[in-house]
């Protein structure tokens, strides 16, 4: 049974300078993103995109995205499988193509460094990103590759 789930989201555009988008460079990339519940997410555009280096842009969004997705993944397949994580970091990286009018995601490197409680739980640790990635929503979305770069070490 196929079980579907919905998320709503409102990006409201705030960069209004007075004479809307007459020019390319006459409006800001400024936007919120909302959702009901969580805080209201600062956006614009890649700086190299006329954007505001102190908001997200939807390339890192996308990145952040994976990263937790696979996060949250492998700290379920870890409890299941009865590897105690006592520490989780990820410094993804995602590489995007220019190409003349639009671009797209080449690839994204999640590099997880974990920490787990006791140095016999390590092999399966390392293992355990395989199944995380095959069990990542947002991973199984995209049309790119999505490599994984782990490092795993104990308490």
């Amino acid at each position: 049974m196929t079980r579907n789930h919905t998320y709503d989201t409102t990006v409201s555009w705030t960069g209004n300078q007075g004479t809307g988008t007459s020019g390319y460079r006459d409006y800001s990339r400024a936007h919120d993103l909302a959702a009901e519940g969580p805080p209201v997410i600062a956006g614009s555009s890649d700086p190299a995109f006329r954007g505001d280096p102190a908001r997200w842009n939807p390339e890192q969004l996308l990145v952040g995205s994976l990263s937790q997705c696979h996060m949250l993944s492998y700290l379920h397949q870890c409890a299941v499988a009865g590897v105690v994580v006592t520490g989780y970091t990820d410094n993804a990286v995602g590489t995007m193509a220019e190409s003349g009018v639009g671009g797209h995601f080449t690839e994204v490197v999640l590099r997880p460094e974990v920490t787990v409680a006791v140095p016999e739980m390590a092999e399966a640790a390392l293992r355990l990103h395989e199944d995380a990635h095959k069990a990542c929503f947002i991973a199984a979305s995209v049309n790119f590759p999505v490599r994984h770069e782990p490092t795993v070490r104990t308490a």
